[in-house]
């Protein structure tokens, strides 16, 4: 698995239909593993993606509807039983920490696993890397439900001609980099500023300011695209999106890659879900099967 990669483990809404599993997105990240909303199901499609429970270290829970969250048993029951080395961060509504503790515990095993519970009380960051922030931020749906941003620190661009011209080479190259100025060369004399990669999960929601700060810049977004335009009503009635309301903001936001996904199983050509998007923004569409891989660039 590429160091930066989103891993597709369902794309369906509310019933898994022959060809798609109930949602679940893993997220590998320069060694961390995030898994999104864990459906039904979750564990087995891990297996087909080559997806290790050992990978995962965080958890990130959008809301508590099944198809969301009830693959999150079995995860946990697997983490445990395959003595996963390292705690796992989870995040997740705080109005929903009922359902997270029977989830967590739903059945009886040798429970070995180290899960600490994160409940998201309010936007804002809720963890801080040396690499990244994950940001939640509330969302429009029956219940309460959170979206997902991971922002990595933005940093520096080494420049290698700048470097041969000033005579700065092996490690004297992490030594101006720590102190920021070496043999009265400075880092930004031989380096440019790189704006941090960004990555946006925004699942069951209506349109709101929520939808918009998730996906503000993001180099990809995973985005729920349940209905098609034809279908706006039942899609406001329910808390959902089409896939053109999706693609809006994609084109406002400045988004890079769009990947939309949680699919209505009233839908069996996933090509129109495509033709309506691409009407609306220019970038890189994806719509999603089970098992899609996307790799996150720079």
């Amino acid at each position: 698995m590429s160091l930066r990669e989103l891993v597709v483990l369902g794309t369906a809404s509310q019933v898994p239909t022959r060809s798609r599993n109930h949602n679940g997105y893993f997220l590998s990240w320069d060694g961390e593993g995030i898994l999104f909303d864990p459906g039904e199901g979750t564990q087995r499609q891990m297996v087909h993606a080559g997806v290790a429970a050992s990978d995962i270290t965080r958890i990130c829970i959008t809301h508590f509807h099944g198809d969301h969250c009830l693959g999150l048993p079995g995860v946990i029951q697997r983490i445990s039983l395959d003595n996963s080395p390292h705690d796992v961060q989870a995040y997740f509504p705080a109005g929903g920490e009922e359902y997270f503790d029977r989830l967590r515990n739903a059945a009886p095993f040798h429970d070995r696993a180290i899960i600490t519970k994160n409940p998201v009380e309010a936007d804002g960051t809720i963890a801080q890397t040396p690499k990244f922030r994950i940001e939640a931020h509330r969302l429009d749906h029956g219940m309460q439900t959170y979206g997902y941003r991971l922002v990595e620190h933005d940093s520096r661009r080494m420049l290698p001609d700048r470097l041969r011209e000033r005579g700065i080479a092996g490690p004297d190259i992490a030594t101006l980099q720590r102190a920021g100025e070496l043999k009265g060369v400075r880092l930004e004399d031989v380096s440019e500023p790189r704006r941090g990669r960004r990555f946006a999960f925004v699942m069951d929601t209506r349109l709101c300011d929520g939808v918009g700060r998730l996906a503000d810049g993001a180099d990809v977004l995973v985005i729920e695209s349940t209905y098609l335009a034809e279908d706006e009503g039942p899609a406001v009635a329910h808390g959902h999106l089409t896939a053109g309301q999706a693609a809006r903001v994609a084109a406002e936001c400045g988004v890079g890659t769009l990947v939309l996904t949680h699919f209505s199983q009233r839908y069996d050509d996933p090509s129109r879900f495509r033709r309506e998007a691409e009407a609306v923004f220019d970038g890189e569409v994806v719509v999603a099967e089970d098992l899609t891989r996307v790799k996150i660039r720079g």
